[in-house]
């Protein structure tokens, strides 16, 4: 009979509910590749069109963008083509709308499979935030050939020193869109209406996110000025005023801001993976 310190692997129900248990999920690695595999291959399976559907919404988007609030409702860009500016938005909103949306649904598209068989639950969300690196890869490929088409025709476009920042920004981008998407996720299993919320309360994000226009333009709009903190105070509009300063030079950026995007997200993170391990114990009785 072994001892208990023996045993490779003790699976407790008195654990730490901001346990991130980092050996655990790295012996599980092999898994997590796979769900991240299925997430991408499940994610067009059976279309038509498949990936090229990656291309064809931000550009759809980025168009749409240009014609309704530029051409229409003449918001201006700066020295920054209204196409370059919108797509650059649409880019870094897509990967936290993708990683929310695809986060807040992890109990109830895998309650069968966690029912049946145990692996460190955080592994479905990661796998979903990880995922989504493969459309954002896409769409930034996209970004950078219509950034160089652009230069070529005569804009003055040249990226910030504060380029090599942008890992930083995608990583906060990353855990709030986590640390919501596991609190949406935990929520759900007792109130199914969060399940009806969470799509039109994302679309409405978006347009208190500065995706398709710059804080600027809040700011000095005399019919907008008492809604202004909104949108100054809204981290997801700061990192995208952020990519746009570092790629187009026109936006926001400011140290203290993203201190402030960071530690608001790392909160939102913590309260989220809080919810979600204690969820986790016995979601599967009310799901």
């Amino acid at each position: 009979m072994k001892e208990q310190d023996d045993w490779l692997y003790e699976i407790n129900a008195k654990q730490s509910l901001l346990a991130i248990d980092f050996k655990e999920i790295w012996r599980y690695k092999d898994l997590l590749l796979l769900f991240v595999r299925r997430d991408i291959v499940s994610a067009y399976k059976q279309t038509i069109l498949g990936p090229l559907w990656y291309v064809i919404q931000p550009l759809f988007t980025g168009v749409i963008f240009t014609l309704v609030f530029n051409n229409i409702a003449s918001i201006q860009t700066g020295g920054a083509p209204p196409f370059l500016f919108n797509l650059a938005g649409i880019t870094m909103w897509s990967y936290f709308a993708q990683c929310l949306n695809n986060t807040s649904n992890t109990f109830a598209s895998n309650a069968g499979l966690f029912s049946k068989v145990y692996f460190p639950r955080i592994i479905t969300p990661l796998s979903q935030a990880i995922s989504a690196l493969f459309k954002l890869s896409i769409q930034l490929l996209i970004f950078a050939c219509f950034y160089l088409y652009f230069v070529l025709k005569g804009y003055a476009l040249q990226p910030d020193v504060t380029l090599w920042l942008f890992p930083v920004v995608l990583g906060i981008l990353a855990v709030l869109g986590l640390g919501l998407g596991m609190l949406i996720s935990s929520l759900t299993t007792k109130y199914r209406d969060f399940r009806i919320l969470i799509g039109f309360a994302t679309t409405l994000l978006m347009y208190v996110s500065a995706v398709m226009y710059p804080i600027a333009e809040v700011q000095n709009s005399e019919t907008l000025s008492e809604y202004t903190w909104v949108v100054e105070l809204n981290p997801i509009a700061i990192l995208i005023e952020a990519f746009r300063y570092m790629t187009l030079q026109e936006g926001i950026f400011n140290w203290g801001l993203l201190g402030y995007c960071a530690l608001l997200s790392l909160m939102v993170f913590f309260v989220g993976l809080v919810v979600f391990n204690r969820t986790g114990r016995n979601f599967i009785d009310t799901i």
